[in-house]
């Protein structure tokens, strides 16, 4: 591979790299406010059907904001906040799972099967690639004139 092609894919490469960390940095919130409505986006609601208790208007949900204006205002990081949530209904609670454990495999798996695709089309291409220089041998020659020899196999 040429120098001018490992650096274009060292530079997408490196695009990569940026988005998923700016992506996957926490954010800071200032306000109690900001805390509530973050923390409550990332909770999914026992009652709905796919709903974080952000979105949901039900009386459960409703409840669970109140609860955690309340935890908030006495001072409860998030973390514990969400490590209540977790005790209370289990993990599944959690619209983002966490980074540990059988949670971890949630954000690995995926980006272990971009990148084995991504590997088997390299050597796929190389493999493929390899193949356009090669040289017709004596027995292809023969069955290509066998072939025509008796004209293409058509009945």
């Amino acid at each position: 591979m040429t120098a001018g092609r490992w650096a274009s894919w060292l530079g997408v490469a490196l695009l990569v790299v940026i988005a998923l960390a700016l992506g996957l940095r926490p954010t800071g919130s200032a306000t109690p406010e900001d805390r509530v409505t973050a923390l409550a986006a990332g909770l999914r609601c026992p009652v709905c059907q796919g709903l974080s208790v952000a979105d949901s208007d039900s009386e459960t949900a409703r409840q669970i904001r109140a609860d955690i204006e309340d935890r908030v205002a006495a001072g409860q990081t998030d973390d514990d906040i969400r490590q209540a949530y977790v005790d209370r209904y289990g993990e599944w609670i959690l619209l983002r799972p966490s980074g540990r454990g059988l949670g971890a495999l949630v954000w690995f798996a995926p980006v272990a099967a971009v990148a084995a695709a991504g590997i088997a089309l390299v050597v796929a291409g190389r493999r493929w690639r390899r193949g356009w220089g090669r040289a017709a041998t004596d027995e292809d020659r023969e069955l290509v004139h066998h072939v025509l020899r008796d004209g293409g196999g058509r009945a």
